[in-house]
């Protein structure tokens, strides 16, 4: 976690008798942190309407702050002391589920409050939140991705399990199906993010590409890290990009099982990764020279005609 997040988890929840106004400030924290960090996710956050905005402003910040604890490399804390903070929070975050809406939730950092209200209200299954910090636990301690197996579990426990969590903010229908088509559209997001952050992760030494698929297009961790395109690099892509496509379509049906009044947001979120990745098809190499996304123009658009229910 960066130097301020840790003075937040020292100093917040601190309630002072004054439940009601901890709640208050720990929503601000969430919708703040969400504004300044979620570059995709809070064009389609914003087309909510309270309460369940300011749940998915908890979800998100919690999933930022656990992300956070890991990654954090930055000022100097070992593996070590990370793995500790992550033990710390996981244990943290079952004593804000077990708050429920209580108010009562546990000190340490300002947004225990909002998320355990979040969960309390809307029953969001706690073995998400133990997949999620599993997540972070492999991202800290990356292992090679021999196989598109060990690639999909990944994307899950980073990405399909906060798409699951959404469902319930939300509100669906249609049981495990919906869960499992949530499931699949969290993998779409996740393989676009791995397309997009190629250059990015090759240069903090991870890379979450299967190690067989590399091999098959005769391609090497170390040729992506220094940036080295080829008609075997692009074909690669072209059949990761074809994939990923799969997944939305797998998908497709998820918009129509979520409650009406949060159909823009999901909308809006997957025509922004899609946008993403189908900018990444126009020329696959150029992720080994730049971050490829969207104009905040185009994200705003997306959102615009989401609310409108128009085609996006």
């Amino acid at each position: 976690m960066t130097a301020a997040v840790r003075e937040e988890w020292r100093s917040g929840g601190d309630s002072g008798g004054d439940t009601t106004a901890l709640l208050e400030r720990s929503r601000l924290y969430c919708r703040d942190l969400t504004r300044r960090e979620a570059k995709n996710f809070y064009y389609g956050l914003k087309l909510l309407k309270e309460p369940k905005r300011s749940a998915m402003y908890a979800l998100y910040a919690y999933m930022r702050l656990v992300d956070d604890i890991a990654d954090d490399d930055a000022n100097g804390r070992t593996i070590e002391q990370r793995e500790a903070d992550l033990a710390q929070w996981a244990l943290l975050t079952k004593e804000a589920i077990a708050a429920g809406e209580t108010g009562q939730a546990p000190r340490g950092h300002i947004v225990w409050p909002a998320f355990a209200a979040m969960v309390g209200r809307y029953k969001v299954p706690a073995g998400l939140f133990e997949d999620m910090i599993a997540g972070q636990r492999q991202d800290l301690m990356p292992e090679p991705m021999a196989t598109f197996d060990d690639l999909h579990q990944y994307c899950y426990r980073v990405a399909s399990v906060v798409g699951v969590a959404s469902l319930y903010v939300w509100g669906f229908e249609g049981g495990e199906e919906t869960v499992d088509l949530a499931v699949d559209r969290g993998i779409a997001f996740q393989l676009t993010n791995v397309l997009r952050d190629l250059r990015e992760d090759a240069g903090r030494g991870r890379c979450y590409l299967p190690a067989d698929e590399l091999a098959r297009f005769g391609l090497s961790e170390a040729a992506i890290a220094r940036g080295e395109s080829s008609a075997g690099f692009v074909a690669f892509m072209e059949f990761q990009i074809k994939r990923a496509r799969g997944y939305y379509e797998k998908s497709a049906a998820l918009e129509g099982r979520v409650r009406a009044d949060s159909r823009a947001t999901l909308g809006a979120m997957t025509a922004i990764y899609r946008g993403i990745l189908e900018k990444i098809a126009e020329d696959p190499a150029r992720v080994l020279t730049e971050r490829v996304g969207l104009g905040k123009v185009k994200k705003l658009l997306i959102g615009w005609r989401a609310m409108r229910g128009k085609s996006t």
